[in-house]
């Protein structure tokens, strides 16, 4: 591995576009690993749309798009290696649908999830459910302006990327609140109800016309600064009690997309995408990746209140990390584009450690 981060996150660039691509249309929904700008749209307490956030996203010139990183997510990355440097506009944004053609549509909302409840004390989000209302709506758009089978033959070969269950499993894991009078149902019954959930709105799209998925995973939560503080894990450690109910949720999803393969046939394809493993490796292995803190986020500090935020002056901002393509973690919740690039390539070109049954890029060739 390069000992330098700036060489090896040189050669991941390299790497993604090695193979040149005419075209890629995506549609993509989940929450805030891959929000790009919905959430600017709604009365949210969970918002990425304000300096710090993109402050290296260049096709913006450094300013804040809605995306909860300093840079691009794992969607964008993916996009550009594919053939789309334009990136799928937030649906929410006017004139979204009518891009949706040549760019596809962002659905993804910070702090949503696969359950309808999950992230309520946020207030206004989008969750899963709804996302995928939104574009049957865009689909309607669609068939207005192409016609039902020209709308079915573009949707055939476009891919619709999920990346949801992150919140739902965060929310379990934060302390009751006693005056909303509920209880926590069991982590098995969770798991169980998410993956249900989400098969059901996986089928959904798919009687909509969708036929290549890619089904994120969820990562190792244990492992970042939020949960770190908030199950009082020393620095270097992660929350077995986080990362055991994860892996639980994840086993039964992998089973789920196995399933479904088997019961849609071979015109339709669902990939399992392997977050939780690729981010242990990047963590277990961060100084071969270029890394000098894996556990620390770029902006925000370890300790509550985690506020990324940029005042007139430094007397009005949060903490800053100098370099972050050496952090792992953005701010207490998401990864740095560094992070995201190093995800993103194995999505793309990995073996099936990383993407099942195929990679991103087959996928797309497919």
């Amino acid at each position: 591995m390069a000992s330098s981060p700036c060489l090896y996150l040189l050669l991941i660039v390299l790497s993604l576009w090695a193979i040149p691509c005419l075209s890629y249309t995506s549609f993509i929904f989940g929450d805030s690993l891959a929000d790009v700008g919905n959430n600017d749209y709604l009365l949210t307490l969970s918002r990425a749309d304000s300096p710090p956030y993109g402050i290296d996203f260049t096709p913006s010139g450094g300013r804040p798009t809605g995306r909860f990183t300093n840079g691009r997510t794992i969607s964008d990355i993916i996009g550009e290696a594919l053939g789309d440097s334009s990136f799928p506009p937030p649906y929410l944004a006017p004139n979204a649908a009518e891009n949706s053609k040549h760019r596809g549509i962002n659905f993804a909302s910070g702090a949503s999830g696969i359950l309808d409840e999950t992230g309520s004390l946020f207030l206004e989000r989008i969750p899963l459910g709804q996302q995928i209302n939104y574009f049957e709506e865009a689909r309607n758009h669609m068939v207005e302006k192409m016609g039902e089978n020209h709308t079915s033959e573009f949707l055939r070969k476009a891919v619709f990327s999920i990346a949801s269950g992150s919140n739902d499993i965060l929310n379990y894991l934060e302390p009751s609140i006693p005056f909303l009078g509920r209880d926590k149902m069991h982590a098995s019954v969770l798991q169980d109800t998410m993956v249900s959930n989400l098969t059901t709105y996986l089928k959904r799209l798919h009687e909509l016309g969708a036929r290549k998925f890619v089904v994120v995973d969820v990562g190792p939560l244990g492992c970042i600064p939020y949960v770190r503080a908030l199950k009082l894990v020393s620095k270097g450690r992660c929350s077995p009690t986080a990362n055991k109910l994860v892996q639980g949720y994840n086993t039964k999803l992998r089973r789920g997309i196995y399933e479904l393969n088997r019961e849609m046939g071979p015109e339709t394809m669902f990939i399992y995408a392997n977050s939780y493993d690729i981010v242990i490796d990047l963590m277990r292995n961060s100084r071969q990746y270029g890394f000098v803190n894996a556990n620390d986020p770029c902006c925000g500090g370890s300790f509550p209140p985690f506020l990324c935020f940029r005042g007139v002056d430094a007397t009005e901002s949060s903490f800053l990390c100098e370099n972050r393509t050496e952090y792992v973690f953005w701010d207490a919740y998401h990864p740095t584009e560094a992070t995201n690039l190093l995800i993103a390539s194995r999505f793309l070109d990995g073996d099936a450690s990383a993407a099942f049954p195929v990679n991103v890029r087959k996928l797309y060739e497919a």
